[in-house]
């Protein structure tokens, strides 16, 4: 069973960065998944952060972290989200995705990690 563990996940100023990590287990699966990030806010439904297509060459963003946070993928078996000028209002629980195309909506994925709390202070 492939696994997803995200990391990188804490307590930031707004204006401050964070980035997130989620490594694979298995460096064959990634190398055929894109992947994605999404978020969930305390009594929201679970939205789009940014995705990445298998080869990293194709991203996507919602329209609300674009210019500020930036997805990236090794060779190996990690996707990053570097996360800029943070806003109280990025606090969630960050989840990463894995699914054959990079899509924004989460019924795309197959496989999710376990997500990492992210939280911005005013």
């Amino acid at each position: 069973q492939v696994q997803l563990v995200e990391s990188g996940g804490g307590l930031v100023q707004a204006g401050g960065s964070l980035r997130l990590s989620c490594a694979a287990s298995e460096r064959t699966f990634f190398s055929n998944y894109a992947m994605g990030w999404f978020r969930q806010a305390p009594g929201k439904e679970r939205e789009f952060v940014a995705a990445i297509s298998r080869s990293g060459g194709t991203t996507y963003y919602s329209d609300s972290v674009k210019g500020r946070f930036t997805i990236s993928r090794d060779n190996a078996n990690t996707v990053y989200l570097q996360m800029n000028s943070l806003k109280p209002e990025d606090t969630a629980v960050y989840y990463c995705g894995a699914g054959r195309i990079a899509l924004r909506s989460e019924t795309s994925y197959d496989y999710w990690g376990q997500g990492t709390q992210v939280t911005v202070s005013s």
